[in-house]
């Protein structure tokens, strides 16, 4: 009998190892590629989380109906799943609540399987139970997509966000001598503001991101705001820094070395307050909870910091906060409807402030124009 070469001849029923094999390797090497092709797809919204959140707490509650068992041992695990829920609503994004959320999820579904269940077993449970191990599924294939997007923004090639911006300055034309240009450089606060809307005619050019800290802002402040060549820069930032436990001094350290670079390229340096938070809107969002994030107190730390650097530094201070505050120290509830942002009404109240520090910061440029070490103008705006 002849031996084979290399591999036993195919026969009905039998499949040879190396052809198994190279399937198992082809399989994995797409499977693998569609994955990493369905990344940004399987990325939920904050608002399909929240979503999906809500479902499955209906999802964990509705089966203890139909198994008496599994409602008294999984009480513990749906309490837990439903304060996740509240933590995503509050810091929508964070892997670590979703991570504890799937983990929570994965404990009921196991609880669900060790449980005896009636029989026979009604069919719409189990239709709640396919259902709810299905969004298990969705669930995870967002956890692994959102720790891909964290470990993408950890090696970005722009992580200050300098697109953002870069055509719209390519596109600015140079400034007219007869109308100063002046940038409100920001977070969110700024960038939602609608200046042409509240200063007509003026060349205030607006270059605010929501979301970014002073230290990213630091790192654009070359392209959004010096090689545009304004007169003068209103900056109104540090509510995002205390939202994520920068400390105070570093936070400090950032305002210093914008101003020093403003100072270096003779454009006039405003600094703005950070704007007061409130807590009166949570009933609509638990997220709109905004003072346990940005404590008052330090709040006012950081604006009296500033209020005395600009004193000594001879900038001009533009004090939101005060005409922004109730007695109780939070943002009006008419000014803000999130807790955090002005809305129109908050606008509305900040527009002048900012109009009479512009104005009297270019006022004094005007007059010390000679003498440039005393271009800047000590003193508040209320």
């Amino acid at each position: 009998m002849k031996r084979p070469r290399f591999f036993p001849t195919a026969r009905a029923g039998y499949l040879p190892n190396w052809f198994l094999t190279g399937c198992l390797l082809m399989y994995c090497a797409v499977s693998l590629s569609a994955q990493s092709a369905q990344t940004p797809a399987a990325l939920l919204t904050n608002a399909q989380v929240n979503q999906l959140c809500g479902r499955v707490t209906e999802l964990m509650e509705a089966e203890g109906v139909a198994i008496a068992d599994l409602q008294r041992a999984s009480a513990p695990v749906i309490e837990a799943t439903r304060q996740n829920c509240i933590q995503l609503q509050i810091q929508p994004g964070r892997a670590s609540h979703t991570y504890t959320l799937l983990a929570n999820l994965r404990a009921y579904l196991a609880l669900a399987d060790a449980v005896p269940k009636p029989f026979p077993f009604p069919e719409a449970a189990e239709r709640q139970f396919t259902e709810l191990r299905n969004d298990f599924t969705r669930l995870d294939s967002h956890f692994r997509a959102l720790a891909e997007t964290v470990d993408a923004r950890l090696v970005s090639p722009d992580p200050a966000n300098l697109t953002r911006y870069s055509e719209a300055n390519s596109r600015l034309a140079v400034p007219n001598p007869a109308k100063p240009r002046v940038v409100f450089f920001g977070d969110s606060i700024t960038d939602f503001w609608r200046l042409n809307e509240y200063f007509p005619e003026s060349d205030y050019v607006n270059r605010g991101i929501a979301g970014q800290t002073t230290g990213e802002m630091l790192q654009r402040f070359q392209a959004d705001v010096l090689n545009l060549h304004p007169q003068a820069v209103l900056v109104l930032a540090g509510t995002n820094d205390l939202a994520r436990g920068i400390p105070v001094a570093a936070i400090e350290n950032n305002y210093q070395m914008i101003a020093t670079l403003a100072a270096a390229n003779h454009i006039a340096m405003i600094f703005a307050s950070v704007t007061p938070v409130s807590d009166y809107h949570k009933d609509q969002n638990p997220a709109y909870e905004r003072t346990p994030s940005r404590p008052l107190a330090r709040i006012r730390e950081l604006n009296d910091w500033m209020q005395a650097y600009c004193s000594k530094q001879h900038c001009l201070y533009v004090d939101y906060f005060s005409s922004l505050v109730d007695g109780s120290g939070q943002l009006k509830a008419d000014f803000g409807d999130d807790g955090l942002h002005p809305n129109a009404m908050g606008y509305r109240a900040m527009g002048p402030l900012a109009s009479a520090a512009i104005e009297k910061t270019l006022a004094v440029t005007v007059d010390s124009a000679p003498k440039p070490r005393k271009r800047f103008f000590p003193s508040i705006i209320k």
